[in-house]
């Protein structure tokens, strides 16, 4: 089995981390950080905004169990890609919808379907997801992998994380 690899950003690492985590043909979640301008950034870097960095969450999946056509799938239905470094109650650029592509094939692929999804309607503002070759992606610090499994009951996650989860799996219920 050969893993591929992606990395996403979609508002706060946690949300991402969590949805991902429950489908089936993803190995591995790491939340972590990219596209910034600074070396092994700490979490009081990204979040003053300053960093140049995003919260993103970087996947291990087989693409012979769920493609990456249908993780994209599932990260623009979990959150807002249409709104310019924002997600919720969360501001700054650190939270921006971005894609990190590590191939031409992946680049080609997300813009298709960041196209198809403007297309359709889905939205009713235009798609500001930026896709971008990944440089450099640096993990975050350990108390923020598995955050969701380990803090459920958290204010976030009960009012922010869970919603999402919820979502993903109603809509996705055969992919968990």
């Amino acid at each position: 089995m050969e893993l591929q690899v992606v990395t996403l950003g979609g508002g706060c690492f946690w949300c991402m981390e969590a949805v991902f985590q429950q489908a089936a043909g993803v190995q591995s979640v790491v939340s972590g950080y990219a596209g910034g301008q600074i070396e092994n950034p700490t979490y009081e870097q990204v979040c003053s905004g300053t960093s140049g960095h995003a919260e993103v969450c970087q996947l291990g999946f087989d693409p012979a169990l769920i493609s990456l056509e249908q993780l994209l799938e599932i990260f623009f239905l979990v959150h807002d890609p249409t709104t310019l470094d924002r997600q919720g109650n969360d501001v700054g650029s650190q939270y921006r919808s971005v894609i990190y592509y590590d191939n031409e094939e992946q680049r080609q692929l997300a813009s298709q379907v960041i196209e198809q999804l403007d297309k359709s309607g889905a939205w009713q503002n235009p798609i500001v997801t930026e896709l971008t070759p990944l440089a450099i992606f640096y993990p975050a610090e350990e108390y923020h992998q598995d955050y969701f499994r380990r803090n459920p009951h958290q204010g976030y996650c009960t009012a922010v994380v869970r919603p999402k989860v919820e979502k993903f799996r109603q809509a996705f219920a055969e992919l968990t």
